[in-house]
């Protein structure tokens, strides 16, 4: 059980994804909604972005890889890049709290 306290207010997030429908896209967005789910209600405020059909966004933003996580806010702002599938490592990075097993 991580001893982590969960930000007050909610964590604004952005997914940054090649295709909603590719296999790295899918296991990405299943992961975080899983993880938005064990979460409180209204914490995690989430926004996909598909890269094919928002390309500019992603060169604003610096997205060189995806699937990409920004922590927009609260601060700092971080990137975890991959499908979010260690899960312990996605909250820690985030300082969310695992509330069970997550990876297991």
């Amino acid at each position: 059980m991580s001893q982590t306290t969960p930000p007050e207010g909610p964590i604004k997030l952005q997914l940054y994804v090649l295709g909603a429908t590719t296999p790295n896209s899918i296991q990405a967005i299943n992961n975080l909604e899983a993880i938005r789910r064990a979460q409180p209600p209204g914490l995690l405020q989430i926004e996909v972005i598909d890269i094919i059909t928002n390309p500019l966004k992603a060169l604003a933003d610096g997205i060189l890889v995806t699937p990409t996580l920004i922590k927009v806010s609260p601060a700092p702002t971080i990137q975890i890049i991959g499908n979010l599938s260690m899960t312990s490592t996605v909250l820690k990075a985030l300082g969310l709290s695992i509330t069970r097993d997550e990876d297991g």
